[in-house]
C-alpha cells in the first residue's frame, strides 16, 4: 500500500527522511511517551532502514523527491484504506487485534480447516516438489561429464574396430572404459560373443552396457556384472572358469603350464577353490557382492596385470602355493583315485593329527563335504582342510575349527569338550616317552593366552580378539607336533616371524614346503642322472 506524503509525512519537504509526524515519535508526543518505550524507537529505526535498503523503495522515495523539488503534485493512496491523520483518531483504534476466524466464529458455523501455502510450481500445475535421489544401492554416483568421457572412450574405441572387438581390443576396453583388470575381458568376450562368431558387436555392448547401467556402477559391481550370469546376483564356482581360462593363456607367469593342460585344470580348481575359502564366509557356496567388497579379488586381479612373476601374487593365484597344496594331496592319496579317506588324512603331517579330531572332519562337522563319495573327501575338501589347517588365524579357519571341537553346538568350548580331544594328545605323548602335560596346567595357559570374557568358556568372539594365539588353543587339543613345537619353540624364529608381518602363517608355510618339495624333486632328478647298478655292471 503506497503511502501519501500529505496524510503521512514520513518525508519532509526538504527531501531528508524523518520519523516525525503523526505516530509515537511524532514531535507533539510528551517525553513520558518516549519513555514508557524506549526501544520503539530503535526498533522503528531498523524497520525503515530495511525497508529503504529495497530498490523499490529507493525508486518510489527518488521519484517523490524528484516531483516535490519540481513542485508537481504527489500521488495520493492506492488503496481506499486510509492512514489515520490525527490523534483521536489513533485513540479510536482498537487495543486487541482480532481473533482468527477459526476461533472467533460464531456457533454453528461451518468449521474451515487451514489451507497448506502452496508452492509456486504447485500453483503453475506442475505437480508437487519431489526430493532428489540422494540413495544410489548398487552404484556410484557419477557426475555427467564423466559419463561423457567415457560415452567418448567407447565410441574412439568402436570406431577403430568397427566390424567389432576381439579379445586384445575387449582388454583395451575394459581398462580404458571400464576401469577394470584386463583379465576380466575374458568372460566379458564370452558373455556378449554370438555363438560361432568371434567379434562382440558394438550392438551387443551397447545393449548390455545399457541393460545394467555399466557406467554408473562402482568398480566391485561392475566386475560382479562381467562375471554373473545374465539376471543372477550372485558369482558361481563355474563363472569364474572362463576368467582362469583367459589367467592361463596370457599370464607370462604360466607360460610353462602350456604344454600339461592336465595341470592347467588343477591349477584353475585350486585357484577357484582358495577365492571361495577366502570370500564365501557363509558356505552357500556363491559369492554376493557383498562378499565381493568385502574381499580383495578386485586388487588382486589388478595385481595380476602389473605383476609378471606369478608367485608374487600371493592371494589365490601363486603357482608355488597350488603346487605345495596339490602335492600334499597327491601323497596322501595313495590309490590315485583323487578322494582322500579318513586312513589316508591321518597320515597328514607326519600323523599330527589325533584320530578324534579326523572323525569330527569326517562327520562333516566343520562343513558340508563337496565329495559325491560317501567317506571320501575330495580335493576341494582338501584344499579348505590344509588352508584351515596351516593358518589357524583366519576368520574362516577359526569358524572351521571351533565347529569341530564344539561337541554339543552350544557356541562355547567347555573344559569338558576340551578335555575329550586333549586325553588323546596325554596317550601319544606317554607313547612317544614325552613328559604329559596335566590338562588342568594346560588349561591355565589357555586360559591365560585367550582370556575369555567367562572364565572356563571360550567362545569364537573370544579366539577372534586374540586372533595370534587362538591357533595355538587348537593345537594344543589335536596337533601334536605343533603342540611340541610350541613348547620348545625358538625365539629366533618368533622375532623372524614377527620382522616378516605381512606373510601370513600360510605364506610362511608354503614357502618353507616348496621349497623342500623343490629339492626333493631335484634330488630324484639328480639320481635318475646316474647310471644304475646294472648299467654299470653292463658296461
Amino acid at each position: 500500500m503506497a503511502l501519501s506524503i500529505e496524510t503521512h509525512p514520513a518525508i519532509t519537504r526538504s527531501g531528508s527522511p524523518t520519523l516525525g509526524g503523526h505516530g509515537l515519535f511524532a514531535p507533539n508526543r510528551d517525553a513520558s511517551s518516549l519513555l514508557r518505550f524506549p526501544l520503539s524507537k530503535l526498533k522503528l529505526d531498523n524497520l525503515f532502514l530495511l525497508w529503504l535498503a529495497i530498490p523499490d523503495s529507493q525508486k518510489l522515495v527518488l521519484t517523490l523527491l524528484e516531483s516535490a523539488k519540481n513542485g508537481q503534485p504527489l500521488p495520493g493512496p492506492t488503496s481506499s484504506v486510509a492512514l489515520p491523520t490525527s490523534a483521536a483518531a489513533l485513540t479510536q483504534m482498537p487495543s486487541q487485534p482480532p481473533l482468527s476466524p477459526l476461533k472467533g466464529r460464531h456457533m454453528g458455523s461451518p468449521i474451515v480447516m487451514p489451507r497448506r501455502i502452496e508452492s509456486s510450481r504447485q500453483r503453475q500445475g506442475t505437480g508437487p516438489e519431489t526430493i532428489p535421489r540422494f540413495y544410489f544401492p548398487r552404484s556410484e554416483r557419477m557426475a555427467s561429464d564423466a559419463l561423457a568421457v567415457m560415452h567418448a572412450k567407447m565410441d574412439t574405441l568402436f570406431s577403430i574396430y568397427p566390424d567389432g572387438l576381439t579379445i586384445p581390443a575387449m582388454k583395451e576396453l575394459i581398462k580404458e572404459v571400464f576401469e577394470l583388470p584386463t583379465v576380466l575381458a575374458y568372460p566379458l568376450f564370452y558373455k556378449l560373443v554370438v555363438p560361432d562368431e568371434s567379434l562382440v558387436t558394438r550392438e551387443a555392448m551397447a545393449a548390455w552396457v545399457q541393460s545394467v547401467g555399466l557406467l554408473t556402477l562402482d568398480p566391485h559391481t561392475r566386475m560382479m556384472e562381467v562375471l554373473a550370469q545374465k539376471g543372477a546376483s550372485a558369482v558361481t564356482q563355474a563363472d569364474l572358469k572362463s576368467m582362469m581360462a583367459g589367467i592361463l593363456l596370457s599370464h607370462p607367469g604360466l607360460e610353462f603350464l602350456q604344454d600339461t593342460p592336465e595341470f592347467q585344470d588343477r591349477y584353475a580348481e585350486t585357484v577357484i577353490y582358495r577365492i571361495f575359502y577366502a570370500l564365501d564366509r557363509c558356505g552357500a557356496g556363491r559369492l554376493s557382492l557383498r562378499d565381493l567388497k568385502r574381499g580383495d579379488l578386485l586388487g588382486t586381479l589388478q595385481m595380476l596385470d602389473e605383476e609378471e612373476d606369478i608367485n608374487k601374487v600371493l592371494n589365490f593365484f601363486s603357482y608355488e602355493h597350488f603346487y605345495v597344496i596339490y602335492c600334499k594331496f597327491w601323497e596322501l592319496d595313495t590309490d590315485h583315485d583323487f578322494f582322500v579317506t579318513k586312513e589316508d588324512l591321518l597320515r597328514y603331517g607326519n600323523h599330527s593329527l589325533t584320530y578324534r579330531i579326523v572323525d569330527r572332519i569326517f562327520s562333516q562337522a566343520a562343513r558340508p563335504f563337496a565329495s559325491a563319495v560317501e567317506g571320501k573327501m575330495s580335493y576341494e575338501d582338501f584344499v579348505w582342510f590344509i588352508l584351515s589347517e596351516e593358518d589357524k588365524s583366519s576368520d574362516v579357519s577359526l569358524d572351521y575349527w571351533f565347529r569341530c571341537v564344539d561337541l554339543d553346538c552350544d557356541g562355547c568350548l567347555q573344559p569338558n569338550e576340551m578335555l575329550y580331544f586333549y586325553e588323546e594328545q596325554l596317550h601319544r605323548m606317554e607313547c612317544l616317552a614325552q613328559e604329559p602335560v596335566l590338562f588342568e596346567d594346560v588349561l591355565c595357559q589357555v586360559h591365560d593366552m585367550v582370556q575369555p570374557a567367562k572364565e572356563g568358556s571360550f567362545t569364537l568372539r573370544d579366539l577372534k580378539r586374540q586372533r595370534p594365539l587362538a591357533g595355538t588353543l587348537f593345537n594344543i587339543l589335536f596337533n601334536l607336533n605343533k603342540f611340541i613345537a610350541f613348547e620348545t619353540r625358538d625365539p629366533f624364529i618368533i622375532r623372524q616371524e614377527r620382522e616378516d608381518a605381512a606373510l601370513s602363517e600360510w605364506d610362511r608355510f608354503a614357502r618353507t614346503e616348496y621349497v623342500r618339495l623343490a629339492m626333493e624333486e631335484e634330488g630324484e632328478a639328480d639320481l635318475a642322472d646316474f647310471p644304475s647298478e646294472n648299467e654299470v655292471f653292463a658296461a
